[in-house]
């Protein structure tokens, strides 16, 4: 065998090596998540689920990184950004550390967005919180893309910092479940007591985001 045959020969055995390398980063996140991750959460599915995955395809995208992009049907509330006000989360577990919140707003990209019409932090009612996720081994606490990415990790009793105008609340994650992007009852408010809705597309790295996370936590009353 010639030289340049056996160097052409190593370089196809390397491009296909990393190919194989490359899909495995990308399709085994997401073959875990449906696998181990996905059974253990409650489910609230409509039963659309064939049109709904339809709708969001490779043939019509969708930009993931505006708000009003991620639940189909009526929804509270207005994107507009204007007049926006600002509070911080912190989520010990995942590394989160004062990230900011914008009380309505629709790009995802700057900044976690708490959906529009949903209770303000320590008040009776539920406020319902948007991050971005991307693959988990791209994860970046600091990375507003990638913030969420994570999420799926948390487990019952995890608490989450809110510091909302000079006071600081604290939530213990509570229960978990799975939705699709037609089911905006999530976005009801429960007045019995003060929650906290984390919401993320899953699972992570899935281009067509076919389902919603929402990890529910109930606040921790002062002096427990």
């Amino acid at each position: 065998m010639s030289r340049k045959k056996l160097l052409l020969k190593i370089v196809a055995g390397i491009a296909g090596f990393a190919g194989v390398m490359i899909l495995t980063i990308v399709i085994a996140p997401i073959i875990e998540y449906q696998g181990s991750v996905s059974p253990k959460y409650s489910k609230l599915l409509s039963p659309v689920i064939e049109s709904t995955e339809n709708a969001i395809s490779e043939s019509n995208p969708q930009d993931f990184t505006k708000v009003s992009n991620w639940f189909e049907g009526e929804t509270p509330g207005s994107f507009q950004n204007s007049n926006v006000t600002f509070y911080s989360l912190s989520i010990p577990k995942l590394k989160i550390e004062n990230a900011t919140v914008a009380i309505g707003g629709d790009d995802l990209s700057k900044h976690l967005i708490q959906y529009p019409g949903t209770a303000l932090p320590g008040k009776r009612g539920n406020a319902v919180v948007f991050g971005h996720s991307i693959l988990p081994i791209f994860y970046n606490p600091k990375d507003y893309i990638s913030i969420f990415s994570t999420v799926p990790s948390l487990k019952k009793g995890d608490e989450i910092f809110v510091s909302y105008d000079g006071v600081e609340f604290i939530y213990e994650v509570d229960s978990f479940i799975e939705v699709f992007p037609t089911d905006i009852q999530i976005l009801e408010q429960d007045s019995s007591d003060s929650f906290l809705s984390l919401v993320t597309c899953v699972p992570p790295g899935d281009p067509r985001r076919p389902k919603r996370l929402i990890v529910k936590a109930r606040i921790v009353p002062p002096g427990i």
